[in-house]
């Protein structure tokens, strides 16, 4: 579709809450280079979970540079996009670009008190976002960082203070152009973007205490950015999305009778829903693409508690080489306690901030351990439910991301579903649908794609641990 041949290349920059990460792809959809930085997580207080937003710019022009260096010839680098955790945030000077917040992660809750007296209008901004009102989303922190940075207030006071999703802060220092501008993905997740009008929303900005001067324009996730300089060179950045958004676009276009699943820090079930939005009681409405006038959107699940849930376990049992024991440990469990999962706060369809985690019955560490994969099966499965009531059951399973490379885990969720799981050889969604987006959809890539599937088994264990573990989770939605 784009008429691109093996020689063009596209660099796909995946920054993720662990790393920040570069990929080169040519254009018939082969990696040719990928280079990754890490990047350190702060939790300095209870509810905050920070990046250093100096250290995070550093992780990415380190790893395009590392991916570069790895190619023969740089100037047949087409185009460049961008894919980033869509709800992290950052305030900064509009004349330095110098940061005046932490990058304030998506898994930060510091802002939930302020959302007390907002409730009465919880109903109308669902109506309005697609999103629940939480405090992972951006408007509760602009308005922390409002109240409680003194260099926020003062570049305020000098009208020097640009406020946006962290992708716009990205936008302005990778480009020569330093533009103010953010895609339609990442300033839906600030819960000030109403998602029938595609662009900010006045009430809301009222309601939440967010000046509109202070946020950037919104554009489509597909728009010409700026330049990126490179060395000899420059490139176009001409997409900009979320990682979520980007990664159920790694395997071709969208297939509304399958449930995209993407699991890594946390985990998130996207339906499709074509050019109009679907709003569910329990699930998020979310716009998943857009360019120019055509719109894509999906029906979502997220679950928080997924690869940080394991990190909490591999920190709280003192476990070393984790990753390295689980697929072991997975073959060897086969009746696993309980567990219940508020790592990180409930989110679909529960919409617990604080909920206080447990295991059910006793057991080792191996037992416990699986119990907390399992418990993620569980809260997907409880997405996947909620899901099927506002659009058609799906067929088939697609899942990617770090923790779907466990055979365990993806066998279980066929087990429990009674669908096949399909798992591509390549799990890294995001970058991959990243450069998809960037070829302009080509027929081509997904016609390479190798994958495993997990066909349902008959050992039907894991639902009844499954009706066990959904007794509990009522029992204590009741008693909250």
């Amino acid at each position: 579709m784009g008429g691109y041949t093996q020689k063009d290349l596209f660099l796909a920059i995946d920054q993720g809450g662990h790393a920040s990460r570069a990929f080169i792809f040519n254009g018939e959809g082969e990696l040719v280079a990928k280079a990754e930085h890490t990047l350190e997580t702060f939790r300095p207080r209870n509810n905050f979970v920070e990046h250093d937003a100096r250290q995070l710019l550093a992780s990415i022009r380190n790893s395009i540079r590392d991916a570069i260096s790895q190619v023969e010839n740089p100037q047949d680098l087409v185009s460049a996009g961008l894919a980033t955790q869509r709800s992290n945030i950052v305030c900064w000077d509009k004349e330095t670009g110098e940061a005046l917040s932490p990058v304030i992660s998506w898994q930060d809750t510091r802002g939930h008190e302020q959302l007390e007296d907002l409730k009465p209008s919880a109903v109308e901004i669902h109506m309005k976002t697609g999103l629940f009102l939480s405090a992972h989303y951006g408007a509760s922190k602009f308005r922390w960082c409002l109240d409680n940075i003194p260099e926020v207030q003062a570049a305020l006071e000098k009208d020097r203070l640009c406020l946006g999703p962290m992708s716009s802060f990205l936008v302005w220092h990778l480009t020569r152009e330093r533009p103010f501008v953010s895609d339609p993905v990442s300033a839906s997740r600030t819960q000030l973007w109403n998602i029938s009008h595609n662009n900010w929303d006045a009430e809301l900005l009222d309601l939440f205490g967010v000046p509109r001067s202070l946020l950037p324009d919104c554009v489509s996730n597909r728009y010409i950015f700026g330049s990126m300089e490179l060395d000899g060179g420059s490139i176009p950045l001409v997409l900009v999305t979320g990682d979520q958004s980007a990664a159920i676009f790694a395997h071709g276009k969208l297939d509304p009778e399958t449930a995209y699943i993407n699991i890594g820090t946390g985990a998130f079930l996207s339906r499709p829903t074509g050019s109009s939005y679907v709003t569910g009681r329990r699930l998020l409405s979310s716009i998943a693409y857009q360019h120019d006038d055509e719109r894509q959107y999906v029906l979502e699940g997220t679950v928080n508690g997924a690869g940080s849930a394991i990190d909490w376990a591999e920190e709280a049992f003192e476990i070393s080489r984790i990753w390295d024991k689980l697929p072991g440990w997975l073959k060897k469990v086969k009746k696993p306690p309980l567990f219940i999962n508020g790592i990180s706060g409930l989110a679909a369809p529960y919409w617990k901030p604080d909920f206080e985690s447990e295991f059910i019955s006793e057991g080792d560490v191996k037992d416990k351990l699986v119990a907390v994969v399992e418990s993620i099966i569980f809260l997907i499965n409880t997405n996947l439910i909620e899901s099927s009531k506002h659009v058609p059951a799906p067929t088939q399973i697609l899942v990617t991301g770090g923790l779907s490379r466990l055979d365990g885990l993806c066998q279980r969720l066929a087990d429990l579903t009674q669908l096949q799981v399909h798992r591509p050889d390549e799990t890294e969604a995001t970058a991959r649908g990243t450069g998809y987006l960037l070829a302009i959809m080509p027929d081509s890539w997904r016609k390479k794609e190798k994958r495993k599937t997990f066909k349902p088994g008959t050992d039907r264990g894991i639902a009844l641990r499954f009706r066990a573990w959904e007794e509990n989770m009522l029992k204590r939605m009741r008693a909250k």
